[in-house]
């Protein structure tokens, strides 16, 4: 799933779209679903519910629920049977970005917040815009897409390589690590 905010003709933009969770198969033999949480509050899923697919639709809408071992053991009206619920294994959740509360303190943001801003050098040259955050198990990278439609590039999203964020502004500095420019 693609992070990227893509316009449409009417203008509106879709919704921004964040992972909140997996469903990791069935619980027990009467239907219910184990979906592993990607929040820090599991239990914040059922707030959440309908929780959506990748393409932003109404997937899964949990009515009861409680926290197990960091994921949360639900009912969902989608689900009758533990079959059903196996076959939804694998499928990852998702929330639009407006449902979460906005930051407490201004230095504070969400990844997803980060997609779109503009990239600049530490000497505050261009360098492009952050297109997608990704986390492929070894941390969090930001994907990099130049002006003038160059290859996309990932930024290790570290405090060396990312040493100033300013949301209010727009703008990421990004160090381009050397390995990245060769």
């Amino acid at each position: 799933m693609s992070n990227e905010q893509h316009h449409d003709s009417s203008g509106s933009a879709p919704p921004r779209l964040i992972l909140v969770g997996q469903v990791a198969g069935a619980f027990g033999v009467r239907g219910e679903v184990r979906v592993t949480a990607f929040t820090d509050d599991p239990a914040s899923l059922l707030d959440y519910s309908p929780l959506l697919n990748g393409a932003g639709a109404p997937t899964l809408t949990l009515t009861t629920g409680r926290v197990d071992k960091g994921a949360v053991v639900a009912r969902a009206k989608e689900i009758e049977t533990r079959e059903q619920a196996q076959a939804m294994r694998g499928l990852r959740l998702y929330i639009d970005r407006d449902r979460l509360p906005e930051p407490d303190d201004e230095d504070e943001f969400y990844l997803a917040d980060l997609i779109g801003l503009a990239a600049v050098s530490p000497a505050g040259e261009p360098v492009g815009h952050i297109r997608s955050v990704h986390n492929f198990g070894a941390g969090d990278l930001l994907e990099i897409e130049p002006p003038g439609g160059a290859p996309t590039w990932w930024a290790p999203f570290t405090r060396a390589v990312v040493p100033e964020i300013r949301i209010a502004d727009g703008v990421v500095v990004v160090d381009r690590p050397v390995e990245v420019e060769d």
